[in-house]
């Protein structure tokens, strides 16, 4: 080490007389200073910075050193070099007339650095392998532990809105067995409130449209029956808001069955929007209206065919019932591209700016078109969104509306 380089040094200082005598061979310097890269350098002076021997440009440090014989480790830079010193005080001589040497080791740090950095590169490299090895083997265990749980997952998402069975608790790891039983408890009271929900709604079907089924035949009996012109008007008014009623009944029920029940079959929707267009033929041809189907000749769809032919009912109900005679309603389903898009288009008034951001609203009717409930376009969007997607109104220039289905 420095220390001890420096201290064997300084034991070759050897008083005689009144002087001192440095024994260090040239052979010996040579031999220090012969790697340019490992070189040591060395100086023996006599303070004040007397030079006696060595390099006399090697740094002195900027404090003394401690007490004689204690040696000062210091760092410096010797011609660009970094260096570690070593610098030592001793005392020779007579002690009335002491004389002091400062001896000083220096070495430089290149090849200590060097060796650091080839060790750093040596063991990098394995490092680094195994802490992508290490990485590999813990992504995959944790993933291999988490594939019941992603199974799981992806068989509850692909579940339809009406799959309330329970999970199997074999699909399931051990550890979660807890989790899926409240889940399946949790299915369970889902299921019997859907079923109640819909016990309810055919019973309210049927307690409803019985009687007022009855009163609208009995009020068509009356008109027939009476001559009385006054009575007459009154009965027509009733008749008009028993038909009313009734009309509410049938949407209301339509929209709660559309929120409790959904079928996913394959149909298609092409031939679907065909065949509720000529049973809504006769009623256009009453009104004056030329209702027609445009589009693809084949459409399959996942969808309840059910629902998909209220929601068409309802767009042409609505486009019937507000376009003036003369005018034309048209059916469309679009032969390509995704999602599909079920359009029922007409060239009436339309509506205006305001009332398009309403006209999804439950109850909601356009001030300027009487008659209605307010409904049909809600039981629209739930059934478009029941199905995937969403349901969108726009206005048609010059003039019409455009009532755009998409369907996932």
């Amino acid at each position: 080490s420095l220390t001890q380089a420096v201290r064997a040094l300084s034991r070759q200082v050897k008083p005689i007389g009144s002087g001192l005598l440095i024994d260090f061979p040239r052979a010996a310097q040579d031999v220090l200073e012969q790697d340019p890269d490992d070189r040591v350098s060395y100086t023996v002076s006599s303070p004040p910075g007397q030079f006696l021997l060595g390099n006399q440009h090697l740094p002195q440090p900027t404090s003394a050193p401690g007490a004689f014989g204690e040696p000062l480790l210091y760092g410096a830079e010797l011609d660009g070099q970094p260096l570690r010193i070593v610098a030592l005080d001793v005392q020779y001589g007579e002690a009335d007339a002491p004389q002091t040497l400062r001896v000083q080791v220096g070495k430089g740090t290149a090849v200590q650095q060097r060796i650091a950095r080839e060790l750093v590169a040596d063991l990098l490299a394995p490092l680094l392998a195994l802490g992508v090895l290490l990485s590999l083997l813990v992504y995959g265990g944790i993933r291999r532990g988490l594939a019941p749980l992603t199974r799981l997952a992806d068989q509850l998402e692909n579940r339809s809105i009406n799959a309330l069975q329970p999970i199997g608790m074999t699909q399931a790891p051990s550890e979660v067995h807890a989790l899926v039983q409240a889940v399946n408890g949790l299915l369970g009271e889902v299921e019997r409130s859907v079923h109640q929900e819909k016990r309810f709604i055919n019973d309210a079907a049927h307690q409803l449209r019985t009687p007022l089924a009855g009163l609208i035949s009995q009020v068509e009996l009356a008109q027939r029956e009476t001559v009385d012109p006054v009575l007459g008007a009154r009965l027509d008014k009733v008749l008009t808001g028993a038909e009313r009623s009734a009309h509410l009944v049938h949407q209301l029920l339509t929209l709660a069955r559309t929120e409790t029940t959904a079928r996913r079959d394959t149909l298609d929707l092409a031939a679907l929007a065909r065949e509720v267009a000529r049973e809504w033929t006769p009623r256009a041809v009453a009104a004056g209206i030329d209702l027609g189907y445009e589009g693809a000749d084949h459409r399959e769809l996942q969808g309840d065919a059910l629902q998909l032919r209220e929601a068409m009912a309802n767009l042409i109900d609505n486009a019937l019932r507000y376009t003036p005679s003369g005018s034309a309603v048209t059916i469309k389903v679009e032969a390509a591209g995704e999602p599909t898009r079920l359009i029922v288009e007409d060239n009436g008034p339309g509506l205006s700016e305001d009332d398009l951001s309403h006209v999804f609203q439950r109850f909601w009717r356009a001030s300027e078109q009487p008659g209605g409930c307010g409904l049909g376009l809600a039981i629209v969007r739930e059934i478009a969104r029941r199905h995937g997607g969403d349901a969108t109104v726009e206005r048609v220039l010059p003039q019409g509306l455009r009532v755009v289905l998409t369907l996932g």
